[in-house]
């Protein structure tokens, strides 16, 4: 069988060999799997959930279609399924790269003998289904809106079908990107010229589709055919979530690649610094945060100092113990080889055969409380230790929690060093 992408003639062969490109793994039955994350799927639900609203109608669902299959990755109104290529409604017509309405699906040549028209596996009657085209002109699939009932939605309903099939694209190219970075860091932890070009490229191909997404996102919430409270404001809020959560955990891969230039090291007050990062985070310093720092100056890179103390503190929010109130404490000892900077929290801790691990980029460990992040906060602190010619231990607190101590060193070999 062929079929037609990028404007020419391509052997299923091929057509196989850009689904697993885009994320889609062959499985034993010979249909495919999308290794998507939480955040992802997250969004795809709410797409499609978002999408059958819109049109007033039960059902909406986003297939990709396969050499041989329709896999149902996302779905409202029914449970997500597997059928033949040859059994799907939408194989017919996806490749058109058209937008295709039919208000009874029984009365159409193309599906009046369908199995999902005729009642051997549906009854599908009202249909309209929107190709899954990338920028390059590849089709995945469809976003497929459909009833067992007539529905007669605007052509503006339609249109905004077709908006939010445009950001289930940018959701599969996002998290297929996504995917890549764990092969990427890995290959940059064995060559740190590779840094700039990883964060060039993350920026360009993480940052616009992301940036796009909670752009229709915010134009959608100031629709006027919207009013607060309806549900559709409250899937929109979901979407937009889930994307700002993508947005931190980009921001976490290129603050770890940024810690790779030169050291811009100077006298820093460890208060007014811990101030800023807590800031950041949305918190005051005193009673009321149960953040507490002592002063003292130390020698450092101002800004990867507070990015350093920005991920400590923020573990021990996310990880702090149901058993008593949260404190947090930032100190610094100064020593033969420099001054020790610490934040010690009552946690839930790190036992001692994680501590090594944790570490590690994309490492998470399975930990109570366990909260958002991408396992590179630690790996970053780790990098910024030794930028600054020291290292990063973690050790219990005393009565509970972590406690991680970070050294910077009060000579380097230059005035200046490199991760």
């Amino acid at each position: 069988m062929d079929t037609v992408a990028y404007g020419r003639p391509v052997a299923e062969s091929e057509r196989t060999a850009q689904m697993r490109n885009y994320g889609l793994m062959g499985t034993a039955d010979g249909g495919p799997s999308l290794l998507t994350g939480p955040d992802a799927e997250r969004a795809l639900a709410n797409l499609v959930r978002l999408a059958a609203r819109l049109c007033d109608v039960p059902f909406s669902v986003v297939n990709i279609i396969t050499e041989d299959h329709q896999v149902q990755i996302a779905a409202w109104g029914v449970d997500p399924g597997v059928c033949s290529r040859e059994d799907s409604m939408c194989a017919k017509v996806f490749l058109s790269k058209h937008t295709t309405v039919v208000a009874d699906a029984s009365q159409d040549v193309r599906f009046a003998d369908n199995p999902f028209v005729t009642g051997e596996i549906a009854s599908v009657r009202f249909y309209a289904s929107v190709p899954l085209q990338t920028a390059a002109g590849f089709v995945l699939g469809s976003l497929c809106v459909f009833s067992d009932g007539p529905a007669s939605p605007t052509a503006e309903q339609i249109g905004m079908v077709e908006v939010l099939a445009h950001q289930v694209v940018e959701v599969l190219e996002l998290q297929h990107r996504t995917l890549q970075l764990g092969e990427a860091l890995a290959e940059l932890e064995r060559s740190n010229s590779m840094l700039g070009e990883f964060a060039s490229r993350v920026s360009h191909d993480l940052r616009i589709p992301l940036t796009t997404i909670l752009g229709y996102v915010e134009l959608a919430e100031d629709d006027p055919e919207i009013p607060p409270g309806h549900p559709a404001a409250e899937y929109l809020e979901f979407i937009g979530n889930g994307g700002r959560r993508m947005l931190r955990t980009l921001e976490e891969v290129l603050d770890y690649s940024l810690v790779n230039g030169a050291l811009r090291r100077e006298t820093v007050s460890l208060l007014a610094v811990t101030e800023e990062a807590a800031r950041d985070l949305g918190k005051e310093l005193g009673t009321t945060s149960g953040i507490h720092c002592e002063d003292a100056d130390l020698l450092a890179d101002p800004v990867q100092l507070r990015m350093l103390l920005q991920n400590l503190i923020a573990n021990s929010l996310n990880y702090s113990s149901r058993e008593r109130e949260l404190r947090v404490t930032v100190s610094a000892s100064a020593g033969e080889r420099g001054v020790t900077v610490s934040v010690a929290d009552n946690g839930v801790g790190i036992g001692p055969s994680d501590r090594t691990r944790a570490v590690e980029p994309l490492v998470r460990l399975n930990r109570p409380g366990d909260g958002p992040g991408t396992g590179l906060g630690l790996a970053t602190c780790r990098r910024i230790a030794q930028a600054h010619g020291g290292e990063l231990e973690i050790r219990e607190t005393p009565g509970g929690g972590t406690t991680v101590a970070v050294l910077f060193r009060r000579d380097l070999d230059g005035p200046s060093a490199r991760a």
